[in-house]
């Protein structure tokens, strides 16, 4: 099942993120999925991989992530391997834009915001 957290910058959904990771801490059946952004790490905000943007762009053109968007000047990605957890039933929870809701729902049928 994929759980797709969605709202406007400041809404609280990184709070309620960590707070669910916090409480299912340790269960190997939920996975808090890491996104890709080309955004330093050391920003005081999400845990996150940094890339540049050329880096992104090889990763996306490589197959890399299961949906990409722009926003606020950055590039996000969602990892590709949320698929195989999905598959072997795991639920996956992820922060993501409104603009790639319609494309998850026709990528991945079990899915809830």
């Amino acid at each position: 099942m994929l759980i797709l957290i969605v709202g406007p910058s400041g809404a609280g959904k990184d709070t309620l993120i960590n707070g669910a990771r916090d409480a299912l801490a340790g269960d190997p059946r939920v996975r808090f999925v890491r996104r890709v952004i080309t955004r330093p790490g050391d920003m005081g905000q999400e845990a996150h991989e940094s890339v540049t943007e050329q880096a992104f762009e090889l990763r996306k053109q490589a197959g890399d992530f299961a949906l990409t968007w722009r926003a606020h000047g950055l590039h996000y990605g969602i990892p590709a391997d949320i698929s195989m957890d999905l598959v072997r039933g795991r639920v996956v929870v992820v922060n993501v834009s409104r603009s790639v809701v319609a494309e998850a729902a026709a990528r991945f049928p079990f899915f809830f915001i």
